[in-house]
């Protein structure tokens, strides 16, 4: 009982909600053991089937507040919930596999109208509310939400009155429906069982589950933030995506490419800004690009800690190293699969650096055939147009020759 879930705007809680805070903070009444009842669904114009396939399995209810001001908000609650039971292996499947579902209950009232109205749990000024039951997606609780908001304005606004009662809800439908009429809170009374006694629950049990509990999503995003310097929203990504997979191949990846690393070029955290990068940006742009699930995807972790410590320690230009991964993502797992190290040998791939007269001699040949971009930099200060300069160094330097790095100071230094 009494608990309490915290949400950011990186949560999906839009600036109306927020008002300003940093966070908000949606109360828990009470988490509750139910068994599953069965399932109605209405077939117009008056029939109704019965489910029975899921009746008597056990299921935990857990009842929030209202405290929660739009369907953006609604969803952004429902997906921390999915999170966190999932970190703790107690929900093991989604929405969108049956493993969680939400019963929505919309109320509105009128603008100025907040001593007015009903109350639940210590919060006044409601309105009549409603309950749409069994919603299976987060896009199905937005959409659920919307529609019945704006059926009960519509319903108001004509003169007419909110019925307490249960409604229904279909993907791609304008309208929820009716299910059935419902007195109010007395529905939800908890009658005694004579056949269950009490349970008693030891605190010495309760201190070892707090104990030995995974790390939480929160606290995993905080990790990740100060161990790497990533930004909250990708520390978040990471942390969401794949049900936590990705992060533990980052992790890995951190741990291979810091073993292999000249010490001195790169510390942890470097090593993992780089990594997130990489696995958010390349290896995310090469799955969507091939329609890949991260369960197919076939570079390993070595293989990658490979590429970025050859990059690390300047062996390989950036380009080398997206080609080498591509290389990879489309090479079969089955054996003989190539190294990295074999591919970028084979292919006379490693870096040969221009000696400094090379790099100043090819800046100075580019710079002579394009007089407006010199002049953009020099007499209008259009700083951008350095890294124009850069391009075309690299891509008319032989492969392997020219880092870019190197390539923009020589560019700055010739251009004043």
């Amino acid at each position: 009982m009494h608990g309490s879930l915290t949400l950011t705007a990186e949560d999906g809680v839009p600036p109306t909600d927020l008002n300003g805070a940093e966070s908000i903070t949606i109360g828990i009444k009470q988490i509750q053991m139910e068994q599953d009842t069965a399932k109605t669904t209405h077939h117009p114009p008056s029939t109704y089937h019965i489910d029975f396939n899921r009746a008597g399995h056990p299921l935990v209810e857990i009842v929030t507040l209202p405290h929660i001001h739009s369907p953006q908000t609604a969803a952004a609650v429902v997906r921390k919930i999915q999170a966190l039971l999932k970190s703790v292996d107690a929900c093991v499947t989604g929405m969108e596999l049956g493993g969680l579902r939400a019963d929505v209950n919309v109320s509105i009232r009128q603008r100025g109208t907040e001593g007015m109205g009903s109350s639940y749990s210590g919060v006044t000024g409601l309105g009549q509310r409603t309950e749409i039951k069994n919603l299976s997606s987060f896009k199905a609780v937005e959409d659920a939400i919307v529609a019945e908001r704006d059926r009960q304005v519509a319903v108001l606004e004509s003169g007419g009155v909110i019925e307490g009662e249960t409604r229904g809800w279909t993907l791609g439908a304008t309208e929820t429906t009716r299910l059935r009429g419902k007195e109010g809170e007395v529905d939800y009374r908890y009658m005694p069982d004579a056949d269950l006694p009490p349970l008693i629950i030891g605190l010495d049990l309760v201190e070892h589950l707090r104990s030995t509990l995974p790390e939480l999503p929160d606290r995993t995003v905080e990790r990740v933030q100060s161990e790497y310097g990533l930004s909250s929203k990708d520390a978040k990504t990471l942390t969401a995506l794949d049900d936590g997979d990705r992060l533990d191949y980052m992790e890995e990846v951190v741990e291979l490419a810091w073993q292999k690393v000249v010490k001195g070029q790169a510390d942890q955290a470097k090593i993992g800004k780089m990594a997130a990068n990489w696995i958010l940006h390349e290896l995310g742009g090469l799955l969507t690009t091939t329609e890949t699930n991260w369960t197919e995807m076939p570079v390993t972790p070595t293989e990658l800690a490979d590429i970025l410590t050859n990059l690390l320690q300047k062996q390989i230009t950036a380009r080398v190293a997206k080609q080498l991964l591509a290389t990879l993502h489309e090479t079969p797992t089955s054996p003989p699969r190539p190294t990295v190290e074999r591919l970028i040998d084979e292919g006379s791939l490693r870096l040969r650096p221009l000696s400094e007269a090379g790099y100043v001699e090819l800046a100075q040949q580019i710079m002579a055939e394009s007089p407006e971009m010199v002049a953009a930099v020099r007499e209008k200060g259009q700083k951008g147009k350095i890294m124009w300069f850069v391009g075309q160094m690299v891509r008319r330097g032989e492969e392997g020759t020219v880092e870019p790095e190197r390539a923009r100071e020589v560019v700055e230094k010739l251009l004043g």
